[in-house]
């Protein structure tokens, strides 16, 4: 048997992670200095949103947010009290090129290793993505688990996902964007004024890339809904993901939209994990599904 982690980006919502049997590994922001856990085991989903609202409308009036990596001594606790219960380890990482979470699980996997010889294995995977990417797949991961295949063919299978796993996103402020570098100031400062949505997505090799320019909130949240129903394969088998940074209006939206079109086996919507929502914004969506590929067409 094996046991199956996330990072919180992963974005699982608490009582989803119980459901399943997930663990997860908790990133902590500073807020204004304070230290402030971004994932909390006990809160409800009505909770968690309202939690993200008050975290989201901290962003809005200014706070200063700063975020960093998950120790590698964190990592290796929670890996050793798994080898100590004689069970093998799968963690889905968000994407290395995003955040150096991953090597900073690489490390401490190599770390555990290095004491054992109970024939334990951890198996680590580049989700190449952020939010319910990941946790959709540690979902998967623990439905597969159930029905008792091994890790090793669980991994297997899985990792050969990571390059169907799309996710879409827009956001509410340009600004944001423009603090981490991926846009321009004065870019943000047009865009903003002109009402420019950028469609944004994670490609295959695991960064954020802007896929197209739309105009207006609206629009942008029909594109994103026109991208899911495109590109997904046999929908009635999937769950969908909806992460937004207090935008639940917005998220019912674009569920009500995706279900007009297309029958869904299920949907996961919850409020933006804090870590990667600070990086892009208040009133940020986005939408994650399995397609053919990561090339997504949005005719």
């Amino acid at each position: 048997m094996f046991q199956i982690f996330v990072d919180s980006a992963a974005n699982l919502p608490a009582v989803i992670a119980k459901q399943y049997n997930i663990n997860v590994i908790s990133f902590i922001n500073l807020i204004d200095g304070k230290e402030v856990t971004c994932y909390n085991p006990e809160l409800s989903l009505e909770e968690e949103r309202q939690k993200g609202t008050e975290y989201y409308n901290a962003m809005r009036k200014g706070c200063e947010i700063k975020t960093g990596l998950i120790s590698t001594a964190t990592f290796e606790e929670q890996f050793q009290k798994a080898f100590e219960e004689d069970q093998d380890v799968l963690y889905f990482s968000l994407s290395k090129n995003i955040s150096g979470n991953f090597n900073s699980a690489r490390l401490a996997a190599e770390e555990v290793l290095s004491k054992h010889t109970n024939g334990c294995k951890i198996r680590l995977i580049d989700s190449l993505n952020a939010s319910l990417a990941q946790g959709i797949l540690a979902i998967y991961a623990s439905i597969m688990r159930e029905k008792g295949m091994e890790i090793d063919e669980v991994a297997d299978f899985l990792e050969t996902c990571v390059g169907k796993m799309n996710g879409v996103f827009t956001v509410g402020d340009l600004k944001y964007l423009s603090r981490t570098g991926r846009i321009k100031g004065s870019v943000a400062t047009i865009g903003n004024m002109l009402k420019i949505k950028p469609i944004l997505r994670g490609d295959k090799d695991g960064y954020i890339v802007t896929y197209k320019k739309v105009r207006g909130r609206k629009a942008a949240l029909n594109t994103l809904v026109d991208l899911v129903c495109n590109n997904i394969v046999e929908p009635e088998k999937q769950i969908i993901g909806i992460a937004h940074a207090d935008a639940y209006e917005d998220s019912l939206y674009v569920m009500d939209k995706i279900q007009e079109r297309i029958k869904v086996r299920d949907f996961i919507n919850t409020s933006y994990d804090f870590c990667t929502g600070s990086h892009v914004g208040p009133d940020t969506i986005a939408l994650f599904f399995i397609g053919n590929d990561r090339e997504l067409a949005n005719e």
